[in-house]
């Protein structure tokens, strides 16, 4: 069987994998649409009393999308590593020619697919029962996409370190809830510490939420309210989205490697 044989056979697995498990299918959709319900329609973003959630609705696309794109990779490839490891799959695997590479190739086409399906909700949902203001650009699918690779990359990473699934659900959400809120995504940089704001350039996260904002939301006037935060390739779609792929190389490929070929 060819190269691309072995990752569409294997694609077509962790798909049926994926939708056989009802809860795990509801909940992808459903937390995100929570996370909206939430800001978007009882927080009321865009209030004129400043503070947190203070920008206007547009702002916070990038942070609704943040969301999907940030837990459902991590906890779903970290826990089907996990899955992996205790029922001793890994070490058939290592009988066949699928390698570890493309494994993981075929996890992140599926969680691409899903979570592709996951933000039309998302972009849909915000136009529906919020005032938000955005353009929609193909640079979304590119910035998605690319996220979503390097994500699963980290999830491997902690399905490997994780004794456990549950081991994997608590590293998952001890990585995601700090990168979601300090990532530029709901927490604008003026709102943080001064000697903490260049510390945002470490969150991968960040550029997929400045890259987004720039694509899609152009607030009153420039952007100049969000410049001078300290961001090394500053606001520019194409350089944070270049900045992007570099990391999601990285993070693909470190998790493909910590990938055991034996149990």
């Amino acid at each position: 069987m060819s190269r691309l044989g072995r990752i569409a056979a294997e694609t077509r697995a962790a798909w049926y994998g994926f939708t056989r498990r009802r809860t795990a299918v509801f909940f992808t959709f459903f937390f995100p649409v929570i996370i909206i319900l939430i800001f978007g329609v009882l927080v009321q973003t865009g209030s004129a009393g400043g503070g947190l959630f203070a920008e206007p609705p547009g702002y916070y696309v990038a942070g609704y999308l943040a969301v999907v794109v940030l837990f459902t990779p991590l906890s779903r490839v970290g826990s089907e590593v996990a899955r992996h490891r205790d029922g001793n799959r890994f070490e058939k695997l290592a009988t066949t020619p699928l390698t570890r590479a493309e494994w993981l190739l075929a996890q992140t086409l599926v969680n691409v697919a899903v979570i592709g399906l996951a933000s039309l909700l998302i972009l849909g949902l915000i136009l529906a029962v919020t005032d938000a203001v955005f353009t929609f650009s193909l640079l979304l699918v590119a910035y998605i996409a690319l996220a979503v690779a390097l994500f699963c990359g980290f999830g491997a990473l902690l399905g490997r370190v994780a004794d456990s699934q549950d081991g994997v659900v608590a590293a998952s959400n001890g990585v995601a809830i700090p990168l979601l809120f300090l990532s530029e995504t709901f927490v604008p940089p003026e709102l943080l510490p001064e000697w903490f704001v260049p510390l945002l350039n470490l969150s991968p996260l960040t550029y997929f939420a400045r890259g987004i904002r720039a694509a899609t939301f152009q607030p009153p006037g420039t952007l100049a309210t969000w410049r001078g935060n300290g961001a090394i390739v500053g606001h520019d779609p194409y350089l944070n989205l270049a900045v992007l792929a570099a990391l999601a190389v990285v993070f693909f490929a470190i998790g493909a490697y910590a990938l055991p070929q034996t149990d």
